[in-house]
Parts: C-alpha cells; sequence; structure tokens
C-alpha cells in the first residue's frame, strides 16, 4: 500500500564486475568523494561492524547539501539500507537501499532505491528532489560501475600525498590565513583569481584561478567543509585536464612550540587525457609525477607564507 506524502524511484545498472566487488564499493563510504561527483566529504559519527551512521555533504541540484543516516550493512546478502535522520529541505524524509544480485561470476546487476517525502508534500519541493534523485544516483551508479570495471587499476590511477611544515606560531592564526581563502589572492602569488560564497557558516564554494610552476593557468572549483579551527576539508568540483577527481585536506596540530599544518592531497588521473596534456608517448607515470610536483608546490607555497603570517602575528 502506498503513503500519501511518499515517493518512490529506482536507478539500475549493470556492471561487468563481481557483485561482492561492486557491494564492498557501495559499503565503503569513506571512498565516495573521491570517486562519485555529487559527494564532497562523508564523516562518521558512529561504526559497528554492521551499522553506521553518517553525515553526508554533497550537491545536489547545484546547490551544497548535507544531512545525516544511519546504515545498515548486509555482506551476506548484498545490501545497504540507509534512511536519512536529519534531512535538509525541501526533503522532508528519505531512505532506500543499495542491493547487489550477482548475474554469474564477473557479472551484477546494481539496484539504488529511494523513497522520499517533500516538505508539506509541495509539488516543486517534489519535482526539485526527484530530479536531484535522478541526477545523483544516475551519476553514482555510474561511478560504481567504471570504478568496479577498472578496479585493477586503481592503484596506479590513485595516489595521496603529504606536505607538512612546522610552525613556531598559535594553531589560530594559521587557522585564520587557511579559512580566509577570499584573501589568498593578496596573499599567494600564485593564486591569480578567488571567488567564495559561504552562505551556510563553515561551508564555503570557491571557484580559483592558479598558476603552475610551467606558467600554465588552471581554473577549478572547490566545496570546502570547515570544521573547528583545525581541519578544513576540500572536493574539486571541476578538476584540472589529467583528473578526474581531486579531494584534500588541512590539519593544523600542536608539535612542541607551535603546530605542524599538513595539506593532502588524493588525486584520480584520467587516463585518456595524458598524452593531450603532456605530449605522445607520455605514461600515467609521467602525469602523477606532473599532477605531485604540480600541487605540492602550490600547497608548500601556501604553507610557508601560512607560516610566515601566523608567526608574524605571535611575534
Amino acid at each position: 500500500m502506498s503513503v500519501p506524502g511518499k515517493h518512490r524511484t529506482l536507478h539500475s545498472i549493470t556492471v561487468a564486475a563481481p557483485a561482492e566487488t561492486v557491494y564492498g564499493i557501495v559499503a565503503d563510504v569513506t571512498t565516495w568523494p573521491q570517486y562519485f561527483a555529487p559527494n564532497v566529504h562523508v564523516e562518521h559519527l558512529e561504526r559497528t561492524a554492521d551499522t553506521e551512521r553518517i553525515r553526508i555533504w554533497a550537491t545536489a541540484n547545484g546547490e551544497v547539501k548535507s544531512w545525516t543516516s544511519r546504515r545498515t550493512l548486509d555482506a551476506a546478502g548484498l545490501r545497504v539500507d540507509f534512511r536519512q535522520e536529519v534531512s535538509q529541505p525541501p526533503v522532508a524524509a528519505m531512505g532506500g537501499a543499495w542491493v547487489v544480485t550477482p548475474a554469474g561470476d564477473a557479472a551484477c546487476l546494481l539496484e539504488l532505491h529511494h523513497d522520499f517525502e517533500a516538505v508539506g508534500d509541495d509539488p516543486a519541493g517534489v519535482e526539485w528532489i526527484t530530479a536531484a534523485v535522478d541526477r545523483n544516483s544516475a551519476a553514482e551508479l555510474d561511478g560504481i560501475k567504471e570504478l568496479a570495471e577498472a578496479a585493477g587499476e586503481l592503484d596506479e590511477l590513485v595516489f595521496t600525498f603529504d606536505d607538512t611544515v612546522h610552525m613556531a606560531a598559535d594553531g589560530a592564526d594559521v587557522f585564520d590565513f587557511l579559512n580566509r581563502a577570499d584573501l589568498w589572492p593578496e596573499r599567494l602569488p600564485h593564486v591569480a583569481r578567488l571567488d567564495l560564497t559561504e552562505d551556510e557558516p563553515g561551508v564555503q564554494v570557491m571557484a580559483m584561478d592558479t598558476s603552475a610552476a610551467d606558467g600554465s593557468v588552471h581554473t577549478t572549483e572547490s566545496v570546502r567543509v570547515v570544521f573547528g579551527r583545525d581541519r578544513i576539508v576540500y572536493k574539486q568540483t571541476t578538476v584540472p585536464a589529467l583528473m578526474t577527481a581531486h579531494t584534500g585536506r588541512w590539519t593544523i596540530e600542536p608539535a612542541g612550540d607551535g603546530v605542524d599544518v599538513t595539506s593532502r592531497h588524493t588525486v584520480t588521473l584520467k587516463p585518456s587525457a595524458v598524452e593531450k596534456v603532456l605530449g605522445a608517448g607520455r605514461t600515467v607515470a609521467d602525469a602523477r609525477e606532473y599532477v605531485h610536483r604540480a600541487l605540492s608546490t602550490n600547497s608548500t607555497n601556501t604553507l610557508k607564507l601560512a607560516r610566515d603570517h601566523a608567526e608574524a602575528r605571535r611575534g
């Protein structure tokens, strides 16, 4: 029996990969921001062997939304059920399930079920939610398919690295430098332009033009989530041509007479763009080196300038 005001959707995709591989991707939400375009950040609030409570930040119809969900993981049944605890308007309630059905040893059907209610069952709200669910579900299913079918290549395409600088400074002054990205064009030589909006405290949307060491200029768009005064995480929603995804974080930790400040990058390379960008005969290994050097140079320069700023304030 249908419930008045409750709407249901079903999206599905066939994946040429073992069902267990696909389930593993669905079950591990910590990787979602790296692999799925709509997801910006996932934070575990509670976790047991087969249940978890998470907070998710994601884009929906061009807006950044955040909600808290509970998930139940059934590895034997290849199923993950989810239910939002705290939704954001126009969503009043939402839940659903991921269901993986084997189709032989190396293929499966992945289904994504949603049920939702709009605030006041407003038709405009229903239309907005339906469009967001359709768009994000298609992106997530396509992302899981691509990821599962290329699982053997991920060790080469995805890599993480850190840059850390010690600062004899107060963490609050370092945080201010990193948080006030709207001032970066004045403070950072490699930032030519930066537009920042913060409609919700702690959620920043920014567009930036960055100059690389070779003189090229890259335009990126990012969403940043600010936690307290010691951590900022981000995801680039528009990335340079060599990447399919770029996530990162800034962390500030007490150390000795000051703080250690770390910039972490996790990058997924785009193999089809390597020769187009770097030239004929260049490889994924060349792209890793190029991207690592470019990002590390900019983040290290940012850290050193943050150090100069914060140490001068203490002095």
